[in-house]
C-alpha cells in the first residue's frame, strides 16, 4: 500500500493479481521444485523409493502452483494490454512453462526407461540430460524472480507501489540457501555409486556366465 499526501492507496485489482502471479511463481520455482530436487539428492541412498517422494513434490504439489502463477501472469499482461511475450520477463516465463513441462516428462522417461540392455546398468545419458535441463530451469527461474521484482513490477504497474524490500531478500535468501544445501548434498555422491556399483555386480556376473557358456 503506498502513501500520498497522508492518504494510503490500496493495491488494484491487477496489481494484486500480479503479486499473487509473482509469488505463486516463486513458491513454486524457488521453493516447491528445489525441495523436491533436495530431497532426491538426500535420501537416494536410502532404502526407499525417493523417486516417488520427489515426483509427488515436483508434479501433484509443484504443478498446480505453477500453473496458477503463470495463468495469473498471463491474465494480467491481457488486462494491461500490451501484448504477450515482448519483453524478456513474459519470453522467459513461456520458456520456463516449457521447460518445466518437458522436464517431468523426462524424468519420468529417465526413471521407467533406463535401457538396461543397451547401458548395462549404467545410468543413461537422459538421466544426466534430466539433472542438466535441471539446473538450467533453475538458473533461469532464479533471474525471472530476480527481474519480476527488480524490473518488471515498475514497468508494468508503473512503480506507484514499490516491491518491499523483504522481498528482495527472501529472494537472494532461497537462492543462496538452495545452491548451498544441494552443494552439500553432493558430499553423498561416492556412497550413491558405491551403491550403485553393488547393484551392477551381479549384471555383471551374469554376462561372463553366460560368454562362458556360449
Amino acid at each position: 500500500m503506498s502513501s500520498v499526501f497522508g492518504f494510503s492507496i490500496p493495491l488494484s485489482d491487477t496489481e494484486i493479481r500480479a503479486r499473487n502471479h509473482a509469488i505463486l511463481c516463486t513458491v513454486g520455482f524457488l521453493i516447491l521444485l528445489p525441495v523436491g530436487v533436495l530431497v532426491a539428492r538426500y535420501t537416494r541412498t536410502l532404502p526407499y523409493k525417493w523417486f516417488w517422494a520427489h515426483s509427488f513434490i515436483q508434479f501433484v504439489i509443484s504443478g498446480p502452483v505453477i500453473f496458477v502463477g503463470w495463468a495469473l501472469g498471463h491474465k494480467t499482461t491481457s488486462v494491461y494490454g500490451t501484448g504477450h511475450y515482448k519483453d524478456p520477463h513474459e519470453k522467459m516465463g513461456l520458456a520456463l512453462l516449457i521447460l518445466y513441462l518437458f522436464q517431468i516428462f523426462l524424468g519420468t522417461f529417465a526413471h521407467f526407461f533406463k535401457l538396461p540392455g543397451i547401458f548395462r546398468g549404467y545410468r543413461p545419458p537422459h538421466s544426466y540430460f534430466h539433472a542438466i535441463v535441471g539446473f538450467v530451469i533453475f538458473g533461469c527461474a532464479q533471474w525471472q524472480v530476480y527481474y519480476g521484482l527488480f524490473t518488471e513490477w515498475q514497468l508494468a504497474t508503473g512503480g506507484l507501489h514499490q516491491v518491499p524490500e523483504s522481498a528482495k531478500h527472501a529472494w537472494l535468501a532461497l537462492v543462496i540457501v538452495f545452491w548451498v544445501l544441494y552443494l552439500l548434498g553432493l558430499g553423498l555422491i561416492p556412497k550413491q555409486f558405491k551403491q550403485e556399483a553393488a547393484l551392477r555386480q551381479p549384471r555383471k556376473e551374469e554376462v561372463v556366465a553366460s560368454d562362458a557358456s556360449a
